[in-house]
Parts: C-alpha cells; sequence; structure tokens
C-alpha cells in the first residue's frame, strides 16, 4: 500500500488485483506462510473476535485477561486468510482492539481461502449519482459514494447486504412535477456513505474486482464490466 500511494502522488494511474500470497514448494509440496497474530481487547468483543478468526481458520494458541477486563487472545493463522480482516477488526471492536501480526513459518497449503461473505452494489449505467437513486438503494447495503459524483458502469458503488452482486442504479432521478422538487423528502433519510481508502480497497476486493488507483481517486470495480460479458464469462469458469 506504500509504494502504492507514492506512485499515486507522483502522477501514475494503474489497477491492481487482490494481494496474493508468495507461496514456496518444499520436497513437491506447497508451502503457504503463517502468521502469529496478538489481539488486546476489552472482554466484551472477546467472542466476535474467536467467531471472525475461527470463519478463516485462525487456531487459538492463549487466551489470558487481567484485572481490568481485558482479554489478550494469541492465534496462528494463514497469511491469506487473514487478508481484509484489519478494518473488520476495528469495526467489531468499535475502534476500541488492538492487532499486531508477524510472520511465523512456512506450512503445507491447506486449500482453504476465506472469501468476503457480502457481494458488492455494481452501477447498472454511467452517469452522475442521484440522491434519489441513492436513497432508494441503500437499504441493499453500505454506500460507497454520495450524490454528485461521476460512476461508471461496472463501478463498485457499495457492499450488498447479502452474498450476491447485484447492478443497482445510483443515478436515477426523480421525475419533477409541479407539486414537489427534486430531492424533497429525502435528505433526512440519506445515511452518510463510508470513504474507502486505499488500504479499504485492497482489503475489500474479490477476485473478480480490481482497484483502480489515480491521483485524484480510488475506486472498485468489476474487471469486466459489463453485466453480460461477465455472466458469459462465468458460465465458462472464467474468473
Amino acid at each position: 500500500a506504500i509504494l502504492i500511494e507514492r506512485m499515486r502522488r507522483e502522477g501514475y494511474e494503474f489497477q491492481v488485483s487482490r494481494p496474493q500470497v508468495i507461496t514456496t514448494k518444499v520436497d513437491g509440496k506447497t508451502m503457504t506462510p503463517y502468521e502469529r497474530v496478538l489481539i488486546e481487547v476489552p472482554q466484551d468483543f472477546s467472542g466476535i473476535i474467536m467467531q471472525k478468526m475461527g470463519e478463516r481458520h485462525g487456531e487459538l494458541k492463549d487466551m489470558t485477561n487481567d484485572e481490568n477486563s481485558i482479554v489478550y487472545l494469541e492465534f496462528e493463522i494463514a497469511t491469506k486468510d487473514l487478508f481484509g480482516y484489519r478494518g473488520e477488526f476495528l469495526t467489531d471492536t468499535r475502534g476500541l482492539g488492538i492487532i499486531n501480526a508477524s510472520f511465523l513459518e512456512y506450512r503445507p497449503d491447506d486449500g482453504f481461502i476465506h472469501q468476503r461473505a457480502n457481494g458488492s452494489l455494481v452501477a447498472h449505467e454511467s452517469g452522475q449519482t442521484n440522491l434519489y437513486g441513492l436513497t432508494n438503494i441503500q437499504d441493499r447495503g453500505m454506500l460507497f459514494v454520495g450524490p454528485g459524483v461521476q460512476v461508471y458502469k461496472g463501478q463498485v458503488v457499495g457492499q450488498n447486504s447479502r452474498e450476491d452482486d447485484i447492478r443497482v442504479n445510483v443515478c436515477k432521478t426523480k421525475q419533477l412535477s409541479n407539486m414537489r422538487s427534486k430531492g424533497e423528502g429525502t435528505m433526512e433519510h440519506f445515511n452518510t456513505p463510508k470513504t474507502m481508502g486505499l488500504e479499504d480497497a485492497l482489503e475489500y476486493v474479490s477476485d473478480d474486482e480490481l482497484v483502480e488507483v489515480t491521483p485524484k481517486s480510488v475506486r472498485i470495480r468489476k474487471r469486466i464490466l459489463d453485466e453480460v460479458e461477465a455472466r458469459r464469462m462465468r458460465s465458462q469458469g472464467i474468473q
């Protein structure tokens, strides 16, 4: 992320895929890096942390607590399964947790890859986002863009509350009449979108998505922008 940010500030524009670990071969077996993860959280959050790490095949090695109800957890987990967890960790602990990870060793790859539980909200068409269109779809998940933002077809504009991707029309406008104005009745119901920084975007993207980096913005997009073409490629087993 540091290198990407430096290149971005120097005026480069490029696209980045989901981070991948560097594996090695030992006696013909694929070996993947593992990390030791040390976590410090208030006791109230220890349950959700153990649940989330368990879903990522993290192995709990030690657990202690002190007189201040602070729990100290030690896990061992494959590096590839830890991708994307830091942002989730901060959300789950409301910013009160501390997480540190360090390289442990190479171990045989178990073949498990943690997948994001939620799909994406993807722009159905190119144009400028509209408050009316955003308000209509905000109940489907968490938005990454606000009104008045230029988007393009195939751009990821939010996270779906369900596991599948859906195409949404964030540029939809409300028809004017002589009775109501264009934005009337919607402003008070619009939730503030989540601002996706570079590290957030790199943690979020799945295998069929890319992070688009320019000097002025960081966006997330589908590898194949057109929905019909993407469906055809998936039917052929191509990401």
